[in-house]
């Protein structure tokens, strides 16, 4: 049962989207729509900002469409990514919280999320994202550095969120999801032209869930509604208005002992649904709102200009009770667990703005697409944590909760701001159709300021100018083969400072790749291999009580490859492999240098089936079967210990019938236990896997 408390919201979006439902029906009400399996990306404007295709683009991408989105009944952003090589999606099991993913690497949680090609920027970790994979009409991922374009970021790729924008004919989706752990979810995607001419056309969509997870007390509920008009104000000129809400309700993730989990203990197996914290206390609570536009302007067949902008605001509540590790009195006899506690409050502003003017030059024999740019953000941020409140231990076997916790006085309250305003040039030169060069600069000016609330002195104020290049080839043979070679730089101020109040330099990252696509002509698909180094300088981490530092290079080194094919004979499949060589190359602490980064597996491999059964004239019935393997990682900076491999299974059944699509997906098969990964405080936790996860879905489209 929906709660009464997203009965106003419910209302409100059924009165909003009555004009597109009706408008919607009446325009096509004897069409029949086909539910699509466009596996195959067939456009990048992620990795170029331009409609470059993939094979034409001298770097690694991914392109995640909806139909592969559909087809996993993804629920989460990190679902979403499960499949794609160089990402690890899940370093830190269930997280219903945030997106926190490592790419090559290093992680792109802070400054690697980016929605409709501009950055969500999370300085000094102060709040997070958690975007809604079914506002998206795809997920793109170019790998390595990409600051040429986008200026700071992570030197392993970013991840970028295209929302669904209006089309010019009238449609409509309503859905219903069922699952295990109590889930219900409700959703839709309406749009239509709004006059006869189609200069005025909307979208909106929404989706409200009420959910728990496999842990317990742990829900995961959303409320998400999302809206686009565009004004097409002539042939040549368009404005579209974007608009977004999103409210996530939940508890922070668990970490259990490793006695327990990966070692036996002499008490048994620590259930992986055990909640550690304190159920009436430990709180999630995240708002975000965002507006924005989109306007592009074609001066004639040769110049276009595009304006895209957005202002963001984010609001953040979490109280979080964890685990320290198992008690090491012999009378606890290893079942006591002692926790801590932290307080955490901040909020967010950002305004982000790219200015983009594209021009085709050349001839027939030599074509030059130039873009020139400008790119402004303006990001304030405040949070306050207090935290390392001591509480009693709890039996992990068999918890009592109900401890009383004072909150103590802030450790930090602080307010930052941060400023960056970058200069970008780019151009992909094409010779005989089958040269292709790939060339940009980029000169980025930002200013860090951090001000304390509790010493009320500003402890830090810099500012930091960059320039960063990048530049690639590739040559497309006849029979489709695309061999490529490419150079990237990475730029990242630092805001914020260390525990003893120094500011922190920039980061920096370089990467050289080399690799090979290739695009049959007698099919639709893609194939990918590459080859790269990358290297990391300056970067920012916490320590086990949350205190940032800045530590020396690391290396990252590494194989990917990736297929995505469409057949006539209803088979579609995604298919991706990577190896990483990762190395700490300097570090403020000497016995680290050499070691591998922990949490980050050396292979993960991944092969997602989906085969429709028109052959045998049964063209509405489909099923699907995935496999994910990960190695083993580390535990610890030191390498000393190590949470095993896994491999899981998904399957997927679905069958189409005029305009309906009922689904049931079901992730981890086999429902295997198993430690995401594991990582040290003062003794070895892991973050608990995903298990079985069973989704029903109803979906009917007009």
């Amino acid at each position: 049962m929906i709660k009464k408390s997203h009965c106003p919201l419910l209302l409100s979006l059924v009165a909003l989207t009555q004009p597109l439902v009706s408008l919607a029906q009446s325009e096509t009400v004897e069409e029949v729509v086909v539910f699509g399996k466009d596996f195959v990306p067939p456009v990048n404007s992620s990795g170029t900002k331009s409609d470059t295709p993939p094979i034409e683009t001298p770097a690694s991408l991914s392109v995640i469409s909806r139909d592969l989105l559909d087809s996993w009944g993804a629920s989460k952003l990190t679902e979403a990514l499960r499949y794609t090589p160089g990402v690890n999606a899940e370093p830190f099991g269930v997280e219903p919280r945030f997106t926190s993913v490592n790419m090559r690497g290093f992680t792109a949680a802070a400054a690697g999320i980016f929605r409709d090609g501009l950055a969500l920027i999370n300085p000094g970790w102060t709040v997070s994202y958690n975007l809604e994979p079914y506002g998206a009409e795809r997920v793109e991922v170019p790998r390595g550095p990409a600051s040429v374009l986008y200026g700071q970021g992570s030197p392993g790729g970013l991840i970028n969120f295209v929302s669904k924008m209006p089309k010019d004919q009238a449609f409509g989706e309503v859905g219903l999801e069922f699952g295990n752990n109590d889930r219900k979810q409700a959703q839709f995607d309406l749009g239509a032209p709004l006059d006869d001419d189609g200069t005025w056309s909307g979208r909106v969509t929404g989706l409200i869930r009420d959910s728990g997870t496999q842990i317990d007390y742990v829900p995961d509920d959303r409320e998400f509604l999302a809206g686009a008009l565009r004004w097409r104000i002539s042939e040549d000129t368009s404005f579209t208005f974007l608009g977004n809400y999103q409210q996530d309700k939940t508890k922070p993730s668990q970490s259990l002992p490793a006695l327990g989990m990966l070692v036996p203990n002499r008490n048994g197996s620590i259930p992986v649904s055990r909640f550690s914290g304190e159920p009436s206390l430990d709180d999630y609570d995240r708002k975000e709102f965002s507006v924005g536009y989109q306007f592009e302007h074609r001066f004639n067949d040769s110049v276009r200009f595009f304006q895209n902008a957005r202002y963001n605001d984010v609001n953040l509540t979490e109280i979080a009770v964890y685990s320290m590790g198992i008690s090491q009195n012999p009378a606890d006899a290893d079942r006591i667990v002692f926790r801590r506690a932290a307080f955490s409050y901040g909020t967010l502003d950002g305004l982000t703005i790219d200015n983009q003017l594209h021009v085709a030059l050349g001839s027939d024999a030599v074509k030059h697409k130039v873009l020139a740019g400008v790119d402004y953000q303006d990001v304030s941020a405040w949070h306050r944590q207090h935290h390392n409140a001591t509480l009693t231990g709890i039996d992990i076997f068999a918890p009592s909760y109900g401890t009383a916790i004072a909150r103590p006085a802030p450790w930090g309250d602080d307010d930052i701001d941060l400023d960056q305003l970058g200069v970008y040039l780019q151009d992909e030169i094409k010779i005989q159709d089958k040269l292709i060069f790939n060339l940009g600069a980029r000169f980025d000016r930002a200013t860090s300021q951090t001000y304390s609330r509790l010493s009320q002195t500003k402890t830090q104020d810099q500012t930091d100018e960059e320039l960063s290049l990048r530049g690639g080839v590739v040559y497309v043979f006849d029979s489709g083969f695309a061999p490529y070679a490419s150079y990237a730089e990475s730029f990242l101020p630092s805001s914020g400072v260390d525990a003893a109040g120094n500011p922190f330099d920039p980061e920096t990252g370089r990467q050289y790749e080399v690799g090979v696509k290739f695009q049959p002509k007698s099919f639709n698909g893609l194939f990918t291999l590459a080859l790269f180094d990358l290297e990391r300088t300056n970067f920012v981490d916490r320590d086990d009580d949350f205190n940032l530092f800045q530590t020396g290079k690391a290396s990252s080194r590494g194989i990917e490859l990736e297929a995505f094919t469409a057949m006539d004979n209803g088979l579609s499949y995604i298919a991706s492999y990577s190896y990483l060589d990762t190395e700490q190359k300097e570090n403020k602490l000497p016995e680290l240098i050499g070691k591998q980064f922990p949490q980050i597996p050396e292979h993960k491999a991944a092969l997602w089936l989906d085969y429709n059964f028109k052959a045998f004239g049964l063209d509405a019935l489909g099923v699907g079967f995935g496999t994910r393997y990960q190695s083993s990682t580390f535990s610890n900076d030191l390498n000393t210990v190590e949470s095993p491999s896994f491999t899981l299974y998904d399957a997927a059944v679905h069958y189409e019938w005029r305009n309906m699509r009922v689904a049931l997906n079901v992730q981890n098969l086999a429902d295997k236990e198993y430690a995401s990964s594991c990582f040290t405080r003062f003794s070895v936790l892991c973050t608990v896997g995903e298990t079985r996860s069973i989704r029903g879905s109803f979906r009917y489209r007009w």
